[in-house]
């Protein structure tokens, strides 16, 4: 409806804009004005707009690169700080001084040391591997045993290489190094907005910084690997140092807040964006179009994206594990909000200031235009007024006495001699359309005489045609049949008994012969109907119907057709009561032959009136509910020898039905859609029988007398 609406504007906007002067000086005076301002706007908008984004998209990218620096410099701490506990002398010491039995140690003074430095360096777990990667040193509340060599960083200290990587410790693994690190990382999952669904009530796992580093005794031999960790979930100091080092005081304008977050998978695990006042976002996940991009494609987002309950200027990039795998993200991003608005108040600033110019520009602009616009409009009106009937109407005299000023008393001037003229022509047109209507009335009518007469012709020929064609061949066939005939009775009469053995073939050829001269008969009845025609007699229609669907009441039950009456006439017609028989057959059998799978058939009679309402004949209808007729075939349907059932009909019985009818002064006419149908119309004068007093006195016919059981379906 919008897009109509818009549509017809522009077509009264380009009607106006050819027909009228004003527009055009209008046009040529606001264009600069509401053309080129606009258009300015609009790229001024879209320059803003570009700038706008690629400049947070900047901003955002540096907080990024800023916070993976910090992030990979307490990485490579961790690291450092592992390998120089590896290089001291009291690990040396404490080395040489631990007297290691077989099996698992929980109490010596190298679980001692390391227990100290674990806490002086932050570590969450410090283990002393041998050189195998098994672990030989257990802090007291820990239950790790085993090899550590599964893991590629205590692989590579194996190997005699340090180093630190980002891994992901399941929750019983957690629990068995230290129960309290199980439940620092076990965190309730939140439901956020715009996140991707996730049918975890829970994040149980670990992300930990994760390093080893071979160690070596005073004579430089390989003697074990020192393994530590830091783990990362809920380590709320570290994402504060990184916002502190990204978002100083003062660095955000407007208002603006800057927040950071490490990501376990889609889950915030470490993070000062805040649910509402005290409360972090711990477990609530990342959206669902960011979690596709980084983690599921491995790409770095720098765009704005919804962070929890706004939108965030956001950066985030994917974390590896020691696998290769993308096990989180890191995040750093400051609230879109007020960039956002100060956006749009000197977007919308700007196109106020531009609106009150066009405005003022414009007012100028019309008020000098005026001394154009008036003699114009009044030429104008004066043209509408003419057109309108109006004669006598004038320009008149004008203030203005420059060039159009002067055209508006000349087409005063020109307007007087055109009136004159007009009038002597107004008196020879009425005259000539006169004339020309009263020939093209008269053309019409022989032109549609014409065409009737012509079609009855056609089709006239064309049944004198194959009458003679078909009488011919009928003869032709009879006589060798005839002969046929003959000489198989005198055969049949010669050999008596001992024509027992051939006796059946005798009688094929004598059923066939019979069938031959049914075909003759019906190609004379077609040749010289009026050869074949009966008396005609004054018959009931309702009543010839009702002996019909006697006649084909064994095609009507083979088939489950159900038959619907409907005899609405009274009348009579004067008729070969056998012929209107043949016609009415004929119509039930093609119907019935049109609903293989069975339908309904519908009977029915009415009164044909002519147009000043006198009796002029009867209706008699025959609808089916099959496939109905394509136009192709319904155009020839009529025509001798055309027939649709190939390995059935010959291709007569419509034909024979038309040319009964039209022997009888009556008609047939035929309805009929792909997939609705067909309805035949028999149309049947009826002359003096309308008006036998006898049938007037009788009353209408009894439809329960002539009504057919329809079949059990």
């Amino acid at each position: 409806m919008v897009i109509r609406t818009l549509c017809a504007w522009c077509r009264r906007g380009r009607t106006l804009f050819r027909q009228s002067v004003r527009a055009k000086l209008m046009f040529m005076v606001m264009a600069p004005l509401f053309l080129g301002v606009p258009t300015l706007l609009v790229l001024v908008w879209m320059w803003g707009a570009e700038t706008y984004h690629r400049l947070l998209t900047f901003k955002i990218g540096s907080d990024l690169v800023i916070a993976h620096e910090y992030f990979d410099r307490v990485k490579q701490g961790t690291g450092n700080d592992l390998a120089a506990i590896a290089l001291s002398s009291r690990l040396q010491t404490a080395l040489r001084g631990e007297r290691v039995a077989a099996g698992l140690v929980h109490e010596s003074p190298l679980v001692t040391y390391l227990d100290a430095i674990k806490r002086q360096y932050g570590f969450d777990f410090l283990f002393f591997l041998d050189t195998d990667g098994y672990v030989r040193t257990v802090p007291r509340d820990s239950s790790i045993a085993g090899s550590r060599a599964r893991w590629p960083v205590v692989s590579a200290a194996v190997s005699g290489t340090a180093q630190v990587a980002i891994d992901v410790i399941d929750a019983a693994e957690l629990g068995r190094i230290d129960p309290a690190l199980k439940a620092r990382a076990h965190l309730p999952l939140v439901n956020t907005p715009a996140a991707a669904p996730d049918k975890r009530q829970e994040e149980t796992r670990g992300l930990v910084i994760h390093a080893a580093v071979p160690v070596y005794d005073a004579d430089h031999h390989f003697v074990g690997v020192l393994e530590g960790g830091m783990l990362l979930n809920g380590n709320l100091g570290m994402v504060d140092r990184i916002n502190g080092i990204v978002y100083r005081e003062g660095s955000l304008p407007m208002g603006s807040q800057g927040t950071a977050t490490l990501f376990l998978g889609d889950t915030r695990i470490a993070t000062n964006v805040h649910l509402f006042e005290g409360r972090r976002a711990l477990g609530t996940r990342v959206s669902k179009a960011v979690r596709d991009k980084v983690l599921g494609q491995g790409e770095t987002w720098l765009d704005r994206a919804f962070v929890v309950n706004d939108y965030y200027v956001s950066g985030y990039e994917p974390l590896h594990d020691s696998f290769g795998e993308r096990v989180g993200m890191l995040y750093v991003g400051f609230l879109e909000a007020p960039f956002r608005i100060a956006k749009w108040v000197a977007m919308i600033t700007l196109f106020v200031f531009f609106a009150v110019i066009s405005i003022a520009g414009a007012v100028l602009s019309l008020s000098w235009a005026k001394g154009i616009f008036e003699p114009i409009e009044r030429m104008n009106r004066t043209i509408q007024k003419i057109e309108a009937g109006d004669g006598a109407a004038r320009v008149g005299p004008v203030d203005s006495e420059d060039e159009i000023g002067r055209l508006a008393g000349e087409f005063d001037h020109l307007l007087d001699s055109l009136s004159h003229q007009r009038d002597a022509l107004k008196r020879f047109a009425d005259d000539l359309d006169r004339k020309v209507a009263e020939r093209t009335l008269a053309l019409e009518e022989a032109n549609a005489t014409l065409r009737q007469a012509q079609a009855q012709l056609v089709m006239s020929e064309k049944m004198v045609a194959l009458g003679e064609l078909t009488a011919g061949v009928a003869h032709e066939i009879n006589n060798p049949v005839a002969v046929i005939q003959g000489n198989l009775d005198v055969l049949h009469e010669i050999l008596g008994p001992g024509a027992e053995p051939v006796l059946q073939e005798i009688h094929l050829i004598d059923a066939q012969v019979r069938r031959i001269q049914q075909i003759v008969t019906r190609l004379l009845h077609f040749a010289r109907p009026a050869d074949f025609a009966g008396q005609e007699e004054v018959v009931d229609p309702n009543a010839v119907i009702a002996d019909c669907l006697v006649l084909t009441r064994h095609n009507l039950q083979k088939r489950a057709i159900a038959v619907e009456q409907n005899f609405a006439t009274r009348r009579q017609v004067t008729f070969n009561r056998n012929e209107l028989q043949q016609v009415m057959v004929n119509l039930i059998v093609n119907a019935v032959q049109a609903m293989p799978e069975g339908g309904t058939l519908r009977l029915s009679t009415a009164d044909w009136n002519d147009a000043d309402g006198s009796a002029a004949g009867v209706t008699l209808s025959v609808r089916d509910s099959g496939a109905g007729m394509a136009p192709e075939v319904l155009s020839r349907i009529f025509d001798p020898f055309f027939t649709t059932k190939k390995a059935e009909g010959t291709g007569l019985g419509l034909s024979i039905t038309y040319a009964i009818l039209e022997r009888h002064g009556g008609r047939i006419t035929v309805n009929s859609e792909p997939g609705q149908g067909s309805e035949f119309v028999v149309w049947l004068p009826c002359g003096l029988a309308c008006y036998d007093p006898q049938r007037l006195a009788a009353g209408p016919v009894d439809d329960a007398e002539t009504k057919l059981t329809s079949p059990e379906r």
